[in-house]
């Protein structure tokens, strides 16, 4: 048996508790009369939104060993979700935040955000997620979201980042703790 996204993604639910974002909520909570779009995702950034959400996005989960957010299609699923299961406020949640931070990389680097290095980039996101960005600790929040469920519920995150078991597998009792190398997922 093979998890589906709409599976792992309910999953993902009790990672953020109360505090889940509403486009993530509703996709949860999927009505079945309701359409779901399965073609291309509306556009909702510009050119240039598009390629600083996958850069912020590949700051919040690098590639390493194994792939970062780009590799597992996170820019497209936020444009996806924003796009179908978002309303308004929602988009203006992630779209003033891109907007803040990239101001904000204009003051402090003289640059946009997109040519901003890493770690400056890196300091923008913690300058948002410590609430020193107008909207920031909003947009922080339901951004970092966005990324971690349109990872892990991705291919690559369920089974490059993860190891999938499927259930029921067999059960080892005595499985030594150190030769686990993966965090597991069922």
């Amino acid at each position: 048996m093979v998890i589906d996204r709409r599976a792992a993604l309910v999953g993902m639910v009790g990672i953020f508790g109360a505090n889940l974002f509403a486009p993530l909520a509703r996709a949860v909570g999927y009505q079945p009369n309701r359409a779901i779009n399965t073609g291309a995702p509306a556009v909702i950034f510009t050119p240039a939104q598009r390629a600083l959400v996958g850069a912020l996005s590949e700051r919040v989960l690098p590639t390493t060993d194994t792939p970062g957010a780009i590799a597992a299609g996170v820019p497209e699923y936020i444009e996806h979700m924003l796009g179908d299961w978002a309303v308004n406020d929602d988009r203006a949640t992630i779209l003033d935040g891109l907007t803040a931070i990239d101001a904000r990389s204009m003051a402090d680097y003289k640059k946009p955000a997109l040519k901003a290095s890493a770690a400056q980039q890196d300091a923008l996101l913690t300058l948002a997620m410590n609430g020193g960005l107008p909207s920031a600790i909003p947009f922080f929040q339901a951004f970092r979201q966005l990324v971690i469920t349109g990872y892990y519920t991705s291919e690559i995150g369920i089974t490059q980042e993860r190891h999938y078991l499927p259930v029921p597998g067999d059960y080892d009792g005595a499985y030594l703790y150190s030769k686990v190398k993966r965090i597991f997922s069922a």
